[in-house]
């Protein structure tokens, strides 16, 4: 009786003794894709579209959290019944911080040519909300260089210079904002529109700065199969060129399937950055079945980024 005491004892101590883990992707629970992260006042934000049929995306939900572990849902931070315009296809947020402002661009109709639709702008006094329309009317509207007007990425330059990129269907433009963003301006050449298309670009276009070197994201293959994945240029101009480098995520036979469309947290003041990005649980095959996901992104010694590892524990790191 002692020895199979002591043997349960022992078993015992070892299986406390393993590291547990708790699943934290997906972050939140419902369906959620093309997630724009950001942090607002020591707290993590995401921002994303709600994963339904064009018709039922009519709103837009926030998520915040202090560790992303534990999460807050703001519920409909804005909506169609704000937006005139927009009937249905309320798509990927892009959220910044400005003048103690808050802003959201989204695109919104799934427009095509001769339709009203495309991207537009909102602005609050808090990051949830309640959102309310900057213009009454989309800041972009027409198809120009082949790109429509969705999966918008607002971008914040080293001089203070706010640009803009966006585009689906295989085309991405830049443009200049203006400093209430309620118009865009020429560049120096007198253009509005600036394609920088690189190779294999399908749509959800993401820049960041790392070392004085700029970092130009996207996806690629198809939003509702499972080879969406995203690739990545670095470049030394904000406009490029964008030469391919290659995918730093995709599906992963063990963990998910259509893996894309993201966004990028950089820790203040540390060299560590978060991708936040939807994904297709296995075996689900829908379309519109994708959940919110946080994994590590790291780079190697020449700042090439590293293949992201997804996982189903994701991350927890607590803001200071």
């Amino acid at each position: 009786m002692m020895k199979i005491f002591f043997y349960f004892l022992a078993g015992f101590v070892l299986y406390i003794s393993q590291p547990v883990y708790a699943q934290q992707n997906p972050v939140f629970p419902g369906w959620y894709a093309d997630p724009e992260g950001i942090i607002y006042n020591n707290e993590y934000w995401v921002f994303p579209t709600y994963s339904a049929r064009y018709e039922d995306q009519i709103f837009f939900d926030a998520f915040s959290s202090k560790d992303f572990v534990t999460w807050k849902k703001h519920h409909r931070i804005i909506d169609t019944a704000e937006v005139k315009w927009a009937k249905k296809a309320m798509w990927a947020p892009s959220v910044f911080q400005k003048d103690k402002k808050y802003y959201l661009f989204f695109g919104a109709n799934d427009v095509h040519k001769g339709e009203i639709g495309g991207i537009g702008v909102a602005v609050a006094d808090k990051p949830q909300g309640p959102y309310k329309d900057l213009l009454g009317k989309p800041l972009i509207n027409d198809i120009v260089n082949g790109a429509q007007p969705i999966d918008q990425f607002v971008f914040k330059d080293k001089d203070g210079q706010y640009y803009m990129y966006y585009g689906g269907w295989q085309h991405c433009n830049v443009v200049k904002l203006s400093p209430d963003f309620k118009s865009l301006v020429p560049f120096d050449d007198g253009t509005i529109y600036k394609e920088v298309t690189p190779e294999n670009y399908v749509e959800g276009p993401f820049m960041f700065i790392r070392n004085n070197k700029y970092y130009f994201m996207w996806s690629e293959g198809g939003w509702g199969l499972p080879n969406y994945k995203v690739a990545y240029a670095i470049a030394d101009s904000p406009f490029g060129p964008f030469k391919r480098i290659g995918n730093i995520l995709e599906q992963d036979p063990a963990i998910a399937t259509g893996a894309g469309h993201h966004s990028v947290i950089k820790v203040p003041n540390k060299d560590q950055y978060y991708i936040v990005y939807h994904r297709r649980p296995l075996g689900k095959t829908g379309a519109n079945e994708r959940e919110t996901c946080i994994d590590v992104m790291t780079f190697d010694a020449n700042g090439y980024i590293n293949p992201v590892k997804m996982t189903f524990e994701g991350v927890k790191h607590k803001l200071k």
